[in-house]
């Protein structure tokens, strides 16, 4: 039974919507970027639903600002009171819960990690955001590949000769090539206050089990790998560049969703 609620968070009323069922796990699932509480595509509404039909109560909510929420929207680095505040709804709402595992994708699995220690039983995290611009919704369709992809992709194309009578002839898009060239003479965020050093200081301290899930075509994974270090945490990838898990990918992720309540539960 999919129910709509409303519940407090600093002064502001946020929505939610609560797929319930009888299980004592539930899955919270916390949206990326600016992304309302449905997901691209619905693919979080479709989320919830195969995850309650599978006996797991699955509450998604719209932080502040969002969709159907009041307040101001601060971005996925302000969430941890819009997070907490859907923690104790979700326990309001579904009284029966004994554990929460939390699902986050994009910002929403940085968010995840930066604001602990939260009320769960342990994370789920898909391909985490380490670009240290906070515009999140700058998804795999338009962000820059990681600096080692660029270097192959570059590297293969001017030994490639084919490629270089293209560019002579003016078929290859010179703003493109720059910018591409450009990210190759970034000097990489190294600092102890760079996103992905953030993260790894997360990962270090984390007092729950996490599970990264990470679409290994996606360029916001790439990046992910390239600039984070996972360590003990166990890693599972999809050979796919669907940033959202769009289309047949929603089965492979509720799957491994699945697992991890069954797991815990």
């Amino acid at each position: 039974m999919r129910h709509q609620l409303t519940f407090p968070c600093e002064g502001a009323a946020l929505a939610a919507t609560l797929d319930d069922a009888p299980g004592t796990t539930g899955l919270l699932i916390v949206s990326g970027g600016n992304e309302i509480r449905s997901g691209a595509h619905r693919g979080m509404a479709m989320l919830a639903q195969r995850i309650a039909a599978a006996g797991h109560p699955a509450f998604r909510f719209d932080r502040r600002g969002i969709g159907d929420s009041e307040g101001e929207n601060g971005g996925y680095t302000s969430s941890a009171p819009d997070i907490a505040a859907a923690i104790a709804a979700f326990r309001g709402a579904a009284t029966h819960l004994t554990h929460i595992i939390a699902f986050g994708n994009c910002d929403a699995a940085s968010a995840l990690l930066l604001h602990q220690p939260l009320a769960l039983d342990g994370l789920i995290l898909a391909n985490p955001w380490t670009y240290e611009n906070d515009d999140s919704d700058e998804t795999d369709e338009t962000a820059l590949p990681p600096a080692s992809a660029i270097r192959a992709r570059y590297l293969s194309r001017l030994t490639d000769p084919k490629s270089l009578l293209r560019l002579l002839k003016g078929e290859i898009d010179v703003k493109k090539l720059v910018r591409g060239l450009s990210a190759l003479r970034r000097k990489p965020a190294t600092a102890l206050d760079s996103l992905s050093a953030r993260l790894d200081a997360a990962l270090a301290k984390l007092l729950c089990p996490a599970t990264f899930l990470l679409a290994t075509g996606d360029r916001t994974a790439q990046a992910f790998v390239e600039n984070c270090h996972p360590g003990a945490v166990p890693v599972e990838r999809l050979d796919s560049a669907s940033h959202s898990f769009a289309g047949d990918d929603g089965e492979w992720l509720a799957e491994r969703v699945l697992g991890v309540l069954t797991h815990l539960h």
